[in-house]
């Protein structure tokens, strides 16, 4: 299982495809050269799985939906809504999906961003508009770690 860090600066052509960083292709497992890709559910950036990963994801909602829930079909339906498979080129370069640049504001400056088993894809304006405050994030930081099972990482 890949567990990409790092954050890299791309560019994405008149086509829609950028240069897949060769900081991240050292980081893909041996077979990692098909992705799937979809927009976040929480915010506006897109997010990238490799294949494997992708049907782990796929096995966790699976454990957690019945199919004959009218709820959880309308969730099934939100969550696989614009998901796209794309596939490293020869070139190393990855065919991004129009529609899916355009809902999460994508242009041409464009922010991958490894986050353990999947890189979120912002816009470069978005991307470094969130940046946290040092201290804000601290304070997230001790919210969430402190009396959980990771305290004492």
């Amino acid at each position: 299982m890949a567990n990409f860090i790092g954050d890299y600066n791309c560019k994405v052509d008149a086509k829609g495809r950028i240069l897949f960083p060769a900081g991240l292709k050292k980081q893909l497992d041996a077979d990692g050269n098909c992705f799937v890709i979809k927009k976040d559910l929480f915010e506006q950036c897109l997010v990238m799985y490799t294949s494997k990963e992708w049907e782990r994801q796929n096995e966790i909602i699976r454990s957690q939906i019945n199919p004959f829930n009218k709820e959880h079909n309308r969730f099934l339906r939100g969550f696989y809504r614009g998901t796209a498979e794309i596939e490293l080129d020869n070139n190393g370069r990855l065919l991004l999906p129009k529609r899916l640049l355009d809902e999460a504001g994508i242009d041409k400056d464009i922010v991958l961003s490894g986050q353990d088993t999947k890189i979120e894809l912002w816009s470069e304006s978005k991307y470094n508009a969130m940046a946290e405050d040092e201290n804000e994030f601290a304070a997230l930081a001790e919210k969430i770690m402190i009396g959980s099972s990771n305290a004492g990482v």
